[in-house]
């Protein structure tokens, strides 16, 4: 793929975006009950089990990305410049944030994490910060402030807190940060580009259980892997490297199962694809839609210790949840 079509393809995916995003989400669906809804439904690969909505007179709109704590569940309400806390019923409890750029308010909250103190992080895209809250969503301080100040670190967007390390993917540097809970910066990954090693507009990041590092790369339309050390091993997206079209159109987020199972998110195709440990493609599961087990434009990704996947099936307005 020439770098001309690259940057076409690119430009064609904030095109639709930007209609859909932009346009849609601004005429308001009608308001559904808060907690988990919907019912058993069985397929080969993947188990739906429920949706998971906003508060009744708080919807979600454009649900991001999402977490889940021993307590809470967090989800970044983007479009809403906030994040909405749910118990792990379901059952919505409150937010926290509203737009601006002092502290605790956001301006297009994205990804978020959680440490092991119980404090949630929210990477702020457009006010360039990562914030750092308490379980109940009051503002700490601001994370890796230096970096941030100096736009080393200037859209974030992806973000994960795996074994005391954070993982921070940057849109507009098109580079991926891996820094301690201090913020003291460890290792940067990438430059803009098509080459192996390279990113542009990296959405997701994790990392596995031997600490090798899986960067969604949304504008290469592929996912890309390194070793703890950022050195590059691997890259996959669903066809033989080299010898065919990616089956992603518009990958976000990502995540990775107990058993080493990776998932990622085929935005544009509403459609979760499943891996193995060397990216060969196993299934996928969701399509377009907006019933039981249907997707509509999903985001984010997140996979509890009980392997249980949620989404953030972000037209549709709720979280969708797999077994």
């Amino acid at each position: 793929m020439t770098r001309l079509k690259v940057y076409i393809g690119m430009a064609i995916i904030v095109l639709v975006n930007t209609v859909v995003f932009g346009l849609l989400f601004t005429n308001q669906s009608q308001a559904l009950p808060s907690g988990i809804q919907g019912f058993n439904s069985d397929s080969a690969e993947a188990k739906f089990i429920n949706h998971m909505y906003g508060d009744f007179a708080l919807n979600l709109e454009k649900p991001m990305d999402l977490m889940k704590t021993n307590e809470f569940m967090y989800v970044s309400d983007t479009n809403n410049n906030r994040v909405q806390v749910f118990d792990l019923a379901g059952e919505f409890l409150f937010t926290f944030g509203e737009e601006g750029s002092e502290p605790g308010q956001f301006h297009f909250p994205y990804g978020i994490a959680g440490d092991n103190k119980g404090q949630v992080y929210v990477a702020d895209m457009y006010n360039g910060v990562i914030s750092i809250h308490n379980a109940k969503g009051e503002f700490i301080d601001y994370f890796a402030q230096e970096l941030t100040k100096n736009d080393v670190i200037s859209s974030p967007a992806g973000l994960r807190i795996i074994k005391d390390l954070v993982y921070v993917t940057d849109i507009q540097t098109s580079r991926v940060f891996v820094l301690d809970l201090e913020g003291n910066l460890l290792l940067t990954i990438g430059e803009q580009g098509e080459d192996f090693g390279q990113f542009i507009a990296p959405n997701a990041v994790t990392a596995d259980a031997e600490g090798n590092i899986y960067v969604v790369d949304t504008g290469n339309q592929r996912v890309q892997v390194f070793d703890a050390a950022g050195n590059f091993i691997s890259t996959f997206n669903g066809y033989p490297v080299g010898t065919g079209e990616s089956l992603f159109v518009n990958p976000r987020g990502i995540g990775i199962d107990s058993k080493g199972t990776i998932f990622v998110v085929s935005n544009l195709t509403h459609i979760v694809h499943r891996f193995d440990k060397e990216g060969n493609h196993l299934s996928q599961f969701g399509g377009m839609g907006d019933g039981p087990g249907d997707l509509y434009l999903p985001n984010g990704l997140f996979i509890d210790e009980k392997d249980t996947i949620y989404v953030t099936d972000t037209l549709n307005q709720r979280i969708s949840i797999f077994k």
